[in-house]
Parts: C-alpha cells; sequence; structure tokens
C-alpha cells in the first residue's frame, strides 16, 4: 500500500517557460527582427540550451562530459549549459543572464493540479518528497508558488553528488519519508530516470513532459493510487 510519494519536479510538479519567452525575458537585446529571433530559437532548442526545456538533439564533443555530469554539481550544471547557450551563438554576457533567468521562479508554472494534488495529500496525511536531477536550489521556486508547505524532503541531485536513476537517491528520498521503497510512490516523467525507483521496489507512475496548458489533469491517478490500485 503507498503511504508516501516522491515527485519529480521539471515537467511534473512545475513546467519552465518555453523558449521563446525565456530569450524574451533574459535577453531581449538578442533578439533581433523576426526571422533571427526564430532562428536564435531554433538553435537554442536544438542544443538543448533551456534546462528543463526540450533535450539536446545534438551535444557538442568538448561539452559531452560536462552534459553526462551536469546534475552533480552546481558549477557543472552552469558550465555545461551556458556552453549549449554559447555554441546556439550567444555571447557568454547573454548566455549567464538565460542561466540565471532559467532559476528564476518566474520562468516556471506549475501544473494545473499540482497544487490540489499537493494539498490533497497533506490532508491525508501522506508526506511528499521532491527528488530531482538538477544543479541548484529549487526551494525558492516553490516557495514563490505557494507548495514548498506542502513538501516534506527535498532530495536534489547537486547536493547528494548521485542522480536518477541511481537507486541511492531514491533511498534517500524514502529514509526521508520513514518509509521502506515498496510503500513509496515514485511519480516522474522520464521512464529512464524516475523509474530507476523501481529498482528499489517502488511503484512508479509517469506523466507526460508537457506545456503546462496542454496537461490538466495527469497527476489525478496518483490519489487513485493511494487507494490500491497498481501504478504504471
Amino acid at each position: 500500500m503507498v503511504k508516501g510519494v516522491m515527485f519529480d519536479f521539471s515537467g511534473t510538479l512545475l513546467r519552465v517557460e518555453s523558449t521563446e519567452e525565456w530569450l524574451r525575458a533574459a535577453a531581449p537585446d538578442a533578439a533581433g527582427d523576426g526571422a533571427a529571433f526564430a532562428g536564435l530559437v531554433r538553435r537554442l532548442a536544438e542544443y538543448g540550451a533551456l534546462p528543463g526545456g526540450p533535450p539536446p538533439r545534438r551535444v557538442p564533443d568538448r561539452l559531452r562530459r560536462l552534459w553526462d555530469e551536469r546534475d552533480l554539481s552546481a558549477d557543472g550544471h552552469r558550465a555545461a549549459f551556458t556552453g549549449l547557450i554559447a555554441e546556439a551563438g550567444l555571447p557568454a554576457e547573454q548566455a549567464r543572464a538565460l542561466y540565471d533567468r532559467h532559476r528564476d521562479p518566474a520562468a516556471w508554472r506549475p501544473y494545473p493540479d499540482t497544487a490540489p494534488t499537493l494539498r490533497e495529500l497533506r490532508r491525508r496525511g501522506v508526506p511528499v518528497a521532491v527528488v530531482s536531477n538538477i544543479g541548484w536550489d529549487l526551494r525558492p521556486v516553490f516557495r514563490a508558488h505557494g507548495l514548498d508547505g506542502l513538501v516534506d524532503a527535498y532530495v536534489l541531485s547537486f547536493e547528494l553528488g548521485v542522480h536518477k536513476p541511481d537507486p541511492a537517491i531514491f533511498r534517500v528520498a524514502c529514509d526521508a519519508l520513514g518509509l521502506p521503497p515498496s510503500e513509496v510512490l515514485m511519480v516522474g516523467d522520464s521512464p529512464s530516470a524516475d523509474a530507476g525507483a523501481a529498482a528499489l521496489g517502488c511503484p512508479v507512475h509517469l506523466v507526460g513532459h508537457l506545456p503546462a496548458d496542454e496537461r490538466p489533469a495527469a497527476l489525478a491517478p496518483v490519489l487513485d493510487l493511494l487507494d490500491g490500485e497498481d501504478a504504471a
């Protein structure tokens, strides 16, 4: 029986703004005319330069190691993504501005069912952990959106030096909730990362990584799973 829940952050509870919104907010001088702006957006998307956005279609060899280890440290995360922004053709100052923008709570939007689901879990007395592969402290994002009081523990890869799908990160979260893995549901959007919790014996429920306005109710099944239905 599920008695606790672990949630992924990006693409599960909150979604980052679009590449277009990100660029306009952080580097408006880089936008240029319509064609130039559209081309820059395409290049940023090709290199996966927006953390939490689409993954890279290709990673330059010089950045491969940084990319593979990006979530293990704050410095590595910043270096990987500012490197990808530079590959898209932006100078260092604008790369820094874009990287800093994605950590701003204003760049993140909760999914419509995030707050209702977390509030219902709190009402039922079900403890919640956020387990994220990330290179920066996401707690201010949760505070800004009024969600921090609904989370019992944050387990962040850059603070541990371990990232999903390594079972160790999920074990830390289960221990923080005071529950055995078999009683802790993992909810995330990545079959390769979040489903790693299954190696510990955690049930897993996957949701689609979609823009917030295109995914209004994917978290609703979490409450059904607490009542004994099988996880996906």
